[in-house]
């Protein structure tokens, strides 16, 4: 009887074939759903970054923008420098944006367009004339007409940089050259519009042409997938990294349309190192390679940055120039193969250099102590990390053609200083402030004889005893009482001798002698220290305080006899709020850097607006103006009034603190306040007053600006006087020789006011808040000293 046949093996390979069948399902579908949450993942990362803030963009930083009006002053070659600074090309035939032609005193400019915070000045082709230093014609000589006012862009003077030192100008697809978009396709992305975010043929077809060339000359991945690597990934050589790329940029193509696409690569390519700083996106680098936004470039300029993308750092141009210079032709050859330019057009342009600018990107100016002050008041309203992420821009008050004036007076007259006193070259230093009288705007500020240098900050940081500075204050708390005091008033020029604590104070006037009876602006225009200590006693140290207070003045003020004779201790930006809002007419406008700042897409986020308000009668600081001005004709800075135009009047102040430590000089004209401090960081007597010292420094600077003339016309209720005699308050004109002030009309003290001044404590002429690079030794009982101040 036959065996029955096994098959027991049989059903067993079955078996195991449907099990392992199983098995290989079951793990496709854990892969499969693994990698569907995997590319939920992915695609959750592609989201959050592309909708999200893309980038940590720096905030910049822009000087006023020149306007042009008819009768705005401007000579020629303040308009030809402001334009070089812009990185305007003078040209004899201007075709495109920021190219400018001169003939003398007449200007063909074509200027670019910008957005400000009140919305966008277009790009114009102007014609201007300019006659006697101001502008004579003004006309748009496309459209044919004559605009009232045209702003030229502002310039950069500063970047705050995200911590990471990257930097990019963000551009619009719109505003891409249809050029550049062309090249980069035909270079980097043949198939752009095509693929799907991955291109097999394209990787084909890359190595075919790198196999033909020898050498790479097309790259394999999709801009898609640079895009990816450069925003989401590293740049590691690895196979999970090129998995992610692939995979994020099938989702990236999904999610978003091409020219969102195109727009976020041309933002984020990393094109070249500036230092620390890295070069991202081709409106940077058009900046920073050609000083020209990416309208105006040319054939080879735009292929240079093309040729770059591949390789910034091998084919840096200023590095490796020759490198550069051949990639560029090669980029040349390719976008002619695809018909983006003709083979003539290739060819001209391989035989151009190629064509580098030098600080393209950066800021065109240094100007690092009035940055300070913009950050200082930045910081009022915004975080430090909203400045170094934001991409906010900040319009700021800084006028280029004032500070450049400033900078060039600064050291040559400190120089000459230091000659004449047979100093060492840089034993004094300087600081300086320069605003404008109606706005209160910072115009250009200066914290040492070197103003680019990233020091210590002079006119901010430096407090020191003002002097004379702190009496037309004084007058003009008399002057505000019109029927006790006129500019007529005979005040006393008598000694004072004043029992403080176990010490007797006993100031003198700069002469050493005693002049008796004296007319108040007189005794302003002399600087005569007996008359103004007699007034300010007669008028309570309660009320000089006050009023220094309404001026302006914040920090604290220790009311001490010597605090009449300049024992306050002040910065160069403070003097200048007190003497601004005596120019003003008394109306106080709080000294700022900043006009406008605007986010990253050009809204207008906090306002910095013109805040003004009537601080002290505007009537007793028209007559302190007045008795000013005398102390530039007749009085202490008449060095000052000789050198002035006949028709232009100016007013000022000098100030001296004693053994000549400090030479101060503090004036207007009619549209100008400046403030100009000389001195020694280590506070040693440098023999200079104020009238042969700051008085010298701030007669070149301002007389080499344009500046309006104190007006003459008095306010409502001011008389101007006939010929040379002052004018006085309505009604309150005293008779010929009648003396006021104090008691009985006598011009001395109130004793109760001499009682009060005996029982105050003394402060030092030198403040203890002083913060200056080096400090004085401790100076005992100095509010005692004689402050000689001119």
């Amino acid at each position: 009887m036959a065996k029955p046949v096994r098959r027991r093996p049989l059903q067993r390979r079955r078996r195991f074939g449907g099990f392992l069948l199983r098995w290989v399902l079951l793990a496709l579908i854990g892969l499969g759903l693994v990698g569907t949450l995997y590319s939920v993942h992915l695609d959750r990362i592609v989201r959050a970054k592309f909708e999200g803030q893309r980038w940590a963009l720096p905030a910049r930083v822009y000087a006023r923008p020149l306007e042009l009006y008819l009768g705005r002053p401007l000579f020629a070659d303040q308009l030809e420098g402001e334009l070089d600074r812009l990185n305007y090309r003078r040209v004899e035939t201007p075709t495109l944006p920021g190219h400018y032609h001169r003939e003398g005193d007449r200007f063909l400019v074509n200027t670019r367009s910008f957005r400000f915070w009140d919305g966008e000045e277009p790009a114009r082709r102007l014609e201007i004339r300019l006659r006697d230093g101001q502008v004579a014609d003004l006309a748009d000589a496309a459209g044919g007409f004559s605009p009232a006012l045209v702003r030229i862009e502002p310039m950069l003077i500063a970047n705050i940089y995200p911590t990471h030192n990257e930097d990019r100008v963000l551009v619009r697809r719109k505003d891409l050259p249809d050029l550049l978009v062309a090249g980069l396709i035909a270079v980097e992305d043949r198939s752009f519009y095509r693929h799907l975010g991955v291109d097999p043929r394209g990787i084909a077809r890359a190595a075919y042409s790198n196999l033909r060339a020898g050498g790479v000359v097309e790259g394999a991945s999709t801009l898609t997938q640079q895009l990816v690597k450069n925003f989401y990934l590293t740049a590691d050589r690895t196979f999970e990294r090129k998995i992610n790329e692939a995979l994020m940029a099938l989702l990236l193509e999904r999610r978003y349309g091409k020219d969102e696409i195109l727009e976020a690569y041309a933002n984020e390519i990393y094109l070249g190192q500036d230092g620390s700083r890295a070069i991202h996106g081709f409106g940077l680098a058009s900046r920073f390679f050609f000083n020209k936004s990416l309208s105006e470039l040319s054939v080879p300029e735009t292929a240079l940055l093309v040729g770059i993308v591949q390789a910034p750092s091998t084919l840096d141009p200023r590095r490796r120039p020759e490198a550069a210079l051949s990639r560029r032709n090669l980029v040349l050859d390719l976008m002619a193969r695809d018909n983006v330019i003709s083979s003539d057009v290739a060819e001209s342009a391989k035989r151009t250099p190629l064509g580098l600018a030098e600080g393209g990107g950066r800021p065109v100016g240094n100007y690092p102590d009035f940055v300070s002050l913009v950050r200082r008041q930045l910081q009022r309203d915004y975080r430090d990390e909203d400045l170094r992420s934001e991409g906010l821009q900040i319009f700021t008050t800084l006028d280029p053609l004032v500070q450049s004036v400033v900078e060039q007076s600064l050291p040559t007259q400190l120089a000459e200083l230091e000659t004449s006193r047979r100093m060492t070259p840089g034993t004094l230093e300087v600081a300086t402030v320069v605003t404008s009288v109606a706005q209160g705007e910072v115009l250009a500020l200066a914290g040492g004889r070197e103003p680019g240098f990233a020091g210590f900050n002079r006119a901010l940081d430096s407090v020191r005893s003002i002097g004379s500075l702190v009496k037309p204050a004084i007058y003009l708390a008399a002057l505000a009482q019109p029927q006790r005091y006129g500019l007529t008033t005979n005040l006393q020029d008598s000694p004072v001798n004043l029992r403080v604590g176990n010490d007797t104070w006993s100031p003198q006037n700069y002469d050493r002698r005693v002049h008796g009876a004296v007319p108040l602006h007189r005794a302003l225009s002399s600087s005569l220290n007996l008359a103004t200590v007699n007034l300010g006693l007669s008028l309570g140290l309660t009320e000089v305080t006050e009023t220094l207070y309404r001026l302006g003045v914040q920090r604290n003020i220790v009311r001490v006899p010597a605090m009449l004779l300049g024992a306050v201790s002040m910065s160069p930006l403070e003097v200048a709020q007190i003497y601004q809002t005596i120019a003003a007419g008394g109306y106080r406008a709080p000294l700022r850097a900043i006009r406008e700042v605007v986010d990253a897409n050009g809204r207008p986020l906090n306002r910095y607006p013109l805040s003004v308000e009537q601080a002290v009668d505007p009537h007793a600081a028209y007559l302190t103006t007045w008795a000013m001005e005398r102390v530039v004709t007749h009085g202490t800075a008449r060095w000052l009034g000789s050198q002035l135009p006949k028709d232009l009047r100016m007013a000022g102040k000098t100030g001296t603190t004693d053994d000549m430590r400090d030479s101060w000089f503090a004036g207007f004209s009619g549209d100008k306040v400046a403030v100009v401090w000389v001195g020694r960081d280590d506070y040693q007597p440098m023999g200079l007053a104020g009238g042969t010292g700051a008085l010298r420094v701030w007669g070149d600077l301002m007389l080499a600006l344009p500046n309006e003339s104190i007006p003459r016309d008095p306010p409502d209720g001011v008389v101007a006087g006939s010929g040379d005699a002052p004018p006085y308050v309505a009604g309150t004109r005293p008779p010929s020789g009648r003396q006021e002030g104090g008691d009985e009309g006598t011009g001395t003290p109130r004793q109760d006011v001499v009682q009060a001044a005996a029982e105050a404590t003394p402060e030092p002429s030198s403040s203890s808040e002083d913060r200056s690079p080096r400090r004085a030794p401790e100076r005992q009982n100095h509010f005692l000293s004689d402050f000689f101040s001119r």
